[in-house]
């Protein structure tokens, strides 16, 4: 195998900039897209050059040349496409989040060992090349000894994902936009989170409109994380240090950042890069091409602690 094959479940807004990304990365490539609909996935498909079309998952997955299936439908059909794919034969990567519950999670990683195949969360945000150098300078102590962490996400037009209201389709501001956060925190510092807590807004038979998270890791860094739909914000995270900070724009997307010392002076981070998504699918062809199961950077454990969280949380406020 010189490169692996995709199929993409789904033609939803994130599909095409992961395309692109699986082409730039250089080895892997997209063969097949399937939707609800034929029409719809053969439009598709020939807007954005794959090869073959499908009318429904079951006939992409009998598909012997597709190698890894994407998954990037509603989020509460994460855990059946992503089983189906497994019980197929077919390595998977599925889109944040994982699945909306950590039983479910737990079971698909099951099922992946159990059969050889690769599985993994997509955690673009991990693997861009800004992480990596805002790991490094966070590792170096440029900016001390790091005390906090404020987050802050915020989309006020975020209807065009329309079933981002409705808490069982797996919509609200807690499944949607703190899986990022979740994730690349502990990646960053190598720590884990021992402690969290929450509030939530929910109007009336709707999913949550905007939340606020506390979280403390095991480095004893604290955490504060906003995430709303009500206002519009700069999308920024900052990282506080004895000695300055690191302020963050788009941490999950970002290109650069700035880095203020304690003299007030400041520093520009630069990690440019063509795609976010390039890094993430060159990793995951690379584990499979070398027969691995689970990633060496986004790891099982991850994705199981960010699951576990959320669904905590939404227990928490009786959901």
């Amino acid at each position: 195998m010189t490169k692996v094959k995709y199929g993409v479940v789904s033609t939803a807004q994130v599909a095409p900039r992961f395309i692109e990304g699986v082409r730039l990365a250089g080895n892997g490539e997209v063969i097949a897209v399937s939707s609800r609909s034929l029409e719809s996935a053969q439009a598709f498909a020939s807007k954005h050059g794959i090869p073959r079309a499908y009318g429904s998952l079951d006939e992409m997955l009998k598909d012997p040349d597709i190698d890894v299936i994407y998954v990037a439908n509603v989020n509460q059909a994460h855990y059946p496409t992503a089983k189906e794919a497994l019980l197929a034969g077919k390595h998977v990567l599925v889109e944040k989040p994982f699945t909306l519950t950590y039983k479910q999670a737990v079971e698909l990683f099951d099922l992946a060992h159990e059969n050889k195949l690769f599985l993994m969360e997509a955690q673009k945000s991990v693997f861009i090349p800004m992480t990596q150098a805002i790991k490094k300078t966070v590792a170096s102590g440029t900016i001390g000894q790091v005390v906090s962490v404020s987050s802050v996400t915020a989309y006020d037009n975020i209807d065009h994902v329309t079933w981002f209201r409705d808490l069982a389709l797996g919509g609200g501001t807690v499944h949607f936009m703190v899986p990022y956060a979740l994730s690349y925190l502990q990646y960053i510092f190598d720590a884990t989170i021992t402690s969290f807590s929450g509030v939530a807004s929910f109007p009336d038979g709707q999913s949550d409109s905007q939340s606020k998270i506390l979280l403390k890791l095991s480095n004893d860094v604290l955490v504060n994380v906003y995430l709303t739909t009500h206002v519009k914000l700069p999308h920024e995270m900052v990282i506080v240090g004895t000695k300055g900070r690191i302020e963050i724009p788009h941490f999950w997307k970002a290109t650069h950042a700035r880095l203020i010392r304690e003299d007030d002076s400041h520093e520009i981070i630069e990690a440019g890069m063509q795609s976010d998504f390039e890094a993430e699918a060159y990793h995951v062809s690379q584990m499979i091409l070398e027969e691995q199961t689970t990633s060496s950077v986004m790891t099982k454990e991850l994705t199981l602690s960010g699951i576990k969280i959320i669904e905590e949380l939404y227990r928490s406020w009786g959901k």
